[in-house]
């Protein structure tokens, strides 16, 4: 056998994959065969083992005596099947001859059932066929669908087939009896027309084949339309896919080209001011000055990174909303905090107020929700020229849907608002309104496209109302949990009874904190006027029905609110009065306690902010079981040592310099390997915490967390990590917490983030 293999080997066609595979045939005794060449002939090699003294019996056939063989077996079984087909075909004829007197007499029965499917068929399509006589024009067959489809009575296209004239307009081309009248037998004419249903009113269209045919020698015409408006609607459809992607794809050519713009716009303004620094090193104040505009600049560069982040997140489903406890006074309170210094450089006038929010307490995505806030008021101060007025209001709506809350929010300006163009299509990304005016203010066309995106997530709807020089107002409608069980009891058993007077020249704000009063027990007034308001002091004073409370709004156009104060301190009225003002009241504070002010609230003003105002003015302390204590603030990290793991010199330098600043002892890496040598040779507990970039040469962030939380040593291996990542997508922060890291943050690195995850940590 191995005589034969090598054999096969060295004259045969087949390759050593086969032969290894037929040597193990041999060496199992199986059975077989294949097709082999040798020269130029091909054999079928055939082996069969036997159970004598294991042997295996060997045959080569040449392929050619095999295919004659075959050829002549093949020649006798045709003319076998040859001979049996003849005989079925005469049995056939047979049983056709005897069964022809049967088939004539289901003949009519059949055709019974034929008229009766088509008659079926036709009532579930949407083509109408009609046969007509070429003599006498009369309709042979009219399908029953015509009415369905048409408008027409069956009836009446059955009496006279040319009712169907009125399908076509007027100007259409030759048709009717002349057109059927041109048909040679055969030939086929086609063409389109639109119709108006006369019942529905709905436009339709439909495409028609006239035809000429002999019918047991009779000539008829045979007419099919066809009802194409779905194909037509699917075709409409799909030009306006492809005009609506060739707008997007011209939409983003223009977005490109202006972010092109806007990037190197704040890029030019950090390397030029940081250059101007270098040049003037020895003048602290220009340099200050030369830092503080390269910073505004990178801001304002990461904002538009951000900006096209979150629309990528937003287009790829990336984002997801994380429910957590908001308190709305806050919210706002922290947008007028983070706004202010845009209000203060444009000289704008910025309003807050409230309106029935009774429930302030609620459950939603506080990040989202300040983001849909800040990019619509930042568009407002934005767009709104020097000397204007913006406005925020919030409304709780009546009424509860699936236990959530509807809150209104209003974001108002007189700035220069909008054409009517581009307020329909304001909402579409890369979308930027092309005005002299516009044009010179920075942005991506992204921000209210994303704002859009977001509100939709959140459940909730957003318009806008606006006129071209006079202003825009967006109108935010959000769902929100509400936290029924934060909510504290309305009346406070103190302030029962007490009278309280309102006074503010904006009606809104009189009547929601007055509403608010009275839900905490107090019998409140208001009036739009300080002159007003002193004058009621008086007679309130001499009738002996004093106030307990004065709420002054600060800026009034008649008398502001310090002038008030002085005229009712005037009158021996030592009662507290609480100056509500929606500017910062820093400016005026010394003027106003000198006046006789006892305390200051914010707009706008919520429920919680009213009764702690209130309580503080008046001397007492509300019991709160719910109320929690913050944490205590522990700033100082002196001694802690960091192990910083940054491949990039000038990063690390920063980083570096920030926490020296904060304390830290620190000890620098350059990748992932050379943290995981530190850590595995210093001994345990040297290091509080590594602060680890994730991409990094030689070894990334994740591969060292996973070698450091392997280390044998527990201290070592449960040493707290804080990532550090340019990527900010949600997989990013999930990656990172399934490596084995302690928590994320996103570069650039903001100081206060990067201070607080130290402290939840440390």
């Amino acid at each position: 056998i191995y005589n034969f293999i090598a054999m096969l080997r060295d004259h045969s066609d087949l390759s050593e994959e086969q032969l290894l595979a037929l040597s193990d045939a041999f060496a199992q005794g199986s059975s077989g065969n294949l097709r082999v060449k040798l020269g130029d002939t091909s054999y079928y090699l055939v082996y069969e083992s036997t159970v004598v003294q294991n042997w295996t019996l060997l045959g080569l056939v040449p392929v050619r005596i095999v295919n004659a063989s075959l050829d002549r077996l093949w020649f006798h079984t045709v003319r076998i099947v040859a001979g049996i087909a003849v005989g079925f075909a005469v049995l056939v004829i047979l049983l056709i001859v005897r069964k022809s007197h049967v088939t004539l007499r289901r003949k009519n029965t059949e055709i019974s059932y034929r008229d009766e499917l088509f008659q079926k068929l036709s009532m579930n399509v949407d083509d109408v066929f009609l046969m007509l006589d070429a003599k006498t024009s009369k309709a042979d067959y009219v399908s029953p669908n015509i009415e369905r489809l048409l408008g027409i009575p069956w009836k009446e296209v059955r009496q006279d087939v040319f009712v169907l004239d009125k399908l076509h307009p007027k100007n259409a081309p030759e048709h009717g009896k002349n057109f059927l009248e041109g048909l040679l037998s055969g030939e086929e004419r086609e063409w389109d027309f639109e119709y108006e249903h006369p019942e529905t009113k709905e436009r339709r269209w439909f495409h028609n084949i006239a035809m000429c045919s002999e019918v047991e020698g009779r000539t008829k015409y045979i007419l099919v339309m066809s009802d194409r408006t779905a194909d037509k609607q699917v075709n409409q459809a799909l030009s306006n896919a492809v005009a609506a992607a060739e707008t997007a794809n011209r939409a983003k050519s223009t977005f490109l080209s202006n972010m092109s713009h806007d990037i190197r716009t704040p890029m030019n303004a950090i390397i030029g001011f940081t250059t101007l620094a270098i040049s003037n090193i020895d003048d602290k104040g220009r340099v200050k000055d030369y830092l503080a505009k390269a910073l505004a600049s990178s801001n304002h560069l990461l904002s538009l990174i951000n900006d096209v982040l979150d629309m990528s997140r937003i287009e790829s489903g990336k984002i997801h909303l994380e429910e957590v406890e908001v308190n709305l006074s806050d919210v706002l309170h922290d947008l007028r905090t983070i706004v202010s210094g845009q209000i203060y450089a444009k000289q704008l006038e910025l309003y807050m107020d409230v309106m029935d929010v009774t429930e302030e307490d609620v459950y939603c995505d506080k990040t989202r929700l300040n983001q849909i806030l800040l990019n619509l008021l930042s568009n407002a101060i934005k767009f709104t020229p020097a000397g204007g007025t913006v406005s925020v209001r919030v409304r709780q709506l009546a009424g509860k849907v699936h236990g959530c809350g509807q809150y209104e929010f209003r974001v108002k300006d007189n700035g220069i608002g909008m054409s009517p163009e581009f307020a329909q299509k304001i909402f579409e990304p890369f979308e930027r309104e092309r005005s002299s005016t516009v044009s010179q203010i920075q942005g991506t066309g992204l921000g209210m496209a994303i704002t859009k995106n977001i509100v939709d997530m959140m459940g909730g709807a957003i318009k806008v109302q606006t006129a071209q020089g006079k202003g825009s107002e967006f109108i935010i409608c959000l769902p929100m949990r509400t936290q029924a069980e934060h909510r504290p009891v309305e009346k406070i058993t103190e302030l029962e009874g007490l009278k309280a007077l309102v006074v503010d020249d904006d009606f809104n704000t009189c009547d929601s904190v007055t509403r608010m009063l009275v839900k905490v027990g107090m019998r409140a007034e208001w009036t739009l006027s300080g002159k007003e308001a002193v004058l009621r002091a008086r007679q309130s004073i001499e009738m002996g029905d004093v106030y307990h409370a004065y709420i002054i709004d600060w800026r009034m156009p008649d008398m502001n609110g310090i002038e008030v104060t002085r005229q009712i301190r005037s009158l021996n009225d030592d009662t507290p009065i609480i100056i509500l003002t929606a500017y910062d009241w820093s400016d005026i504070e010394v003027e106003a306690k000198a006046a006789g002010v006892t305390a200051f609230c914010s707009k706008p003003m919520f429920m919680s902010d009213l009764r702690e105002t209130l309580m503080s003015a008046l001397g007492q302390k509300q019991t709160d079981a719910t109320q929690e204590l913050l944490p205590e603030k522990n700033a100082d990290f002196k001694g802690r040592h960091i192990l910083l793991v940054e491949d990039n010199e000038l990063n690390r330098e920063i980083a570096l310099e920030i926490l020296r600043e904060y304390g830290f002892r620190v000890d620098t890496a350059e990748n992932g390997a050379v943290a995981v040598e530190k850590v595995s040779t210093a001994a345990p507990g040297s290091y509080d915490l590594l602060l680890m970039d994730v991409q990094m040469p030689v070894m990334d962030g994740y591969t060292a967390t996973r070698q450091i939380r392997a280390l044998d040593d527990p201290v070592r291996a449960n040493l707290p990590i804080l990532a550090m990542t340019a990527n900010a997508f949600d997989e990013d922060r999930r990656n990172a917490l399934e490596s084995g890291m302690t928590g994320f943050l996103s570069k650039p690195i903001v100081i206060g983030d990067l201070v607080k995850e130290l402290r939840k940590i440390l």
